[in-house]
């Protein structure tokens, strides 16, 4: 299996080289260059299956020869250790429960498969990695616990500062060890600008190995299709049309259930939820892509003003709007909307949602107002703990921390401040 870049103007590469460089010389996306469906009795028979065996089976194509059978088998025995339950909070809808993981976020899954695809490659060679990421919230908990120890790869996450929750930043900068956080005075946009711009200095790269750990690589991105696919996998027998309702910033998640789709999985459509920084949903409506600067929200994760991934999503549907619009829907919502809806959501059924699954319910309900006979799906992304202030001013109760995120409340903040990317480029090279 290779990778292209979407921008078209760089060479084909392997798998392994793809997750490497992360991001292609052009400034291009990789994308892989086919997508083969699996056989149909892999979905008849998807029941029977072990989350290890979906797992394995889904993302063997894309791996191909860059990582044995075996060893493919143990990363996923190794990332995939925790349970992705489905709970039917009432008739016809239900919550995708994402948050079991090591740091209560989605991201696990991702950041955990490309730590150890990282570290299996870099046993083949003696040079170092230096993984450069960008978070607008859960990527860098994610990374930084992925990541930690792994030898051979160091970690710069880059973090708005004062806009990502207090949980969340004492994920990213209280482990120490191989991970270093760099505070940024400016939003999620200019983190992720800083990134892309690092990956295209030439003074950088001749003196370092430099990948990202967001979802525009492929080893981060992908693996992200096998809850969508455990998902249906609890849903098959209900014999219904099955719909997910993803909260959306950079758009990776759900560019990932899409991929699922191509593969076969029997959902038809999706809805891409996300909170005022509405560029998708804009786009939907008016067939216009007008990236924005980002705005600061509630939920943090999908304060994003130009989702990187949206050009994946674009590309898997052929730049076909028609067809896009088929598959896809998109709607945005206030803070206070998001705020109603969890009250709503708990003295209903007495779960208690985040802002971000929040979001996600409201799209769901917006797309059930002209369908509704689908069962629909939406996906809680990450523990409620990790917004405490906000859960527990809204919903008037205290919540109980649980023993993943207690480890980190005690522990020191250490993190450099830095405003521009020629500081970010400075530190890299140890000036």
């Amino acid at each position: 299996m290779n990778f292209y870049s979407l921008n078209e103007k760089a060479p084909k590469v392997s798998f392994k080289d793809a997750v490497v460089k992360g991001i292609a010389p052009d400034r291009g996306l990789y994308f892989p260059e086919k997508i083969s469906p699996l056989p149909l009795d892999f979905f008849e028979g998807i029941e029977g299956l072990s989350n290890h065996e979906i797992a394995f089976e889904a993302i063997r194509q894309f791996v191909g020869d860059a990582i044995s059978e075996n060893a493919l088998k143990a990363i996923l025995r190794d990332v995939l250790d925790f349970d992705f339950p489905v709970n039917e909070l009432k008739e016809n809808i239900a919550v995708l429960e994402l948050f079991h993981g090591p740091t209560m976020a989605f991201k696990d899954v991702g950041a955990r498969f490309m730590a150890r695809c990282l570290g299996h490659f870099s046993k083949e060679k003696s040079n170092e990695v230096t993984v450069l990421v960008a978070t607008s919230g859960d990527t860098g908990g994610a990374v930084a616990s992925g990541f930690l120890g792994v030898q051979g790869v160091n970690v710069v996450i880059l973090y708005p500062s004062g806009k990502v929750s207090d949980i969340q930043e004492r994920q990213l900068t209280t482990l120490g060890q191989n991970i270093v956080a760099l505070e940024v005075d400016g939003t999620f946009d200019d983190c992720q600008n800083m990134v892309k711009t690092a990956f295209l200095d030439e003074e950088l790269l001749e003196s370092m190995q430099l990948t990202s750990a967001n979802s525009i690589n492929v080893a981060r991105w992908l693996p992200q299709m096998f809850y969508f696919l455990f998902a249906y996998k609890q849903l098959k027998s209900k014999n219904k049309e099955i719909v997910f309702s993803v909260p959306s910033g950079n758009f990776g998640n759900i560019c990932a259930g899409m991929v699922a789709q191509k593969l076969g999985m029997p959902v038809n459509h999706f809805v891409a939820a996300t909170n005022v920084n509405d560029t998708v949903p804009q786009f939907m409506r008016t067939g216009n892509y007008s990236p924005k600067p980002s705005t600061a929200t509630i939920s943090n994760a999908m304060d994003v003003g130009n989702p990187s991934n949206f050009v994946r999503i674009r590309h898997l549907y052929k730049e076909n709007f028609d067809l896009l619009q088929q598959n896809l829907s998109s709607y945005s919502f206030t803070d206070v909307e998001t705020k109603a809806a969890m009250l709503n959501i708990y003295k209903e059924s007495g779960y208690v949602a985040d802002p971000h699954g929040a979001v996600g319910y409201l799209g769901l309900k917006r797309f059930r107002e002209k369908h509704p006979n689908i069962f629909g799906v939406f996906l809680e992304t990450a523990h409620p703990i990790k917004f405490l202030d906000v859960v527990e001013e809204t919903l008037g109760k205290p919540l109980k921390i649980p023993s993943q995120i207690q480890e980190v409340m005690d522990k020191k903040k250490k993190s450099i401040k830095i405003s521009t990317y020629p500081e970010v480029k400075d530190y890299l090279l140890g000036r």
